[in-house]
């Protein structure tokens, strides 16, 4: 269970424990910016929901979805990106 982030720089997508383990967040004040959390429930697995990206704008920007959900496929239809589980972590993609 996670809170996930995504560096809108690089579209980068890490879970906050990740983001603290590595030295780039703490408990307290989060992860800094470009790091920006990814709406969604707190206790999100990877086994129900899908992590979603999307670079727009110039930014990427992030989305939580339940897998096989009519909205993660109008995300699919829609350009989004899912996330794969092993590019989930604070290393460059």
């Amino acid at each position: 269970m996670a809170e996930f982030f995504i560096d809108t720089d690089t579209g980068q997508i890490a879970t906050g424990r990740q983001l603290v383990e590595g030295g780039i967040a703490d408990l307290i004040d989060g992860p800094p910016r470009p790091w920006f959390k990814i709406k969604g429930s707190g206790d999100a697995t990877t086994l129900w929901y899908a992590v979603m990206r999307k670079r727009t704008r110039g930014v990427h920007i992030g989305a939580l979805c339940i897998r096989h959900s009519d909205h993660h496929a109008s995300l699919l239809r829609k350009g989004w990106e899912e996330v794969p589980h092993a590019a989930i972590g604070p290393q460059p993609i």
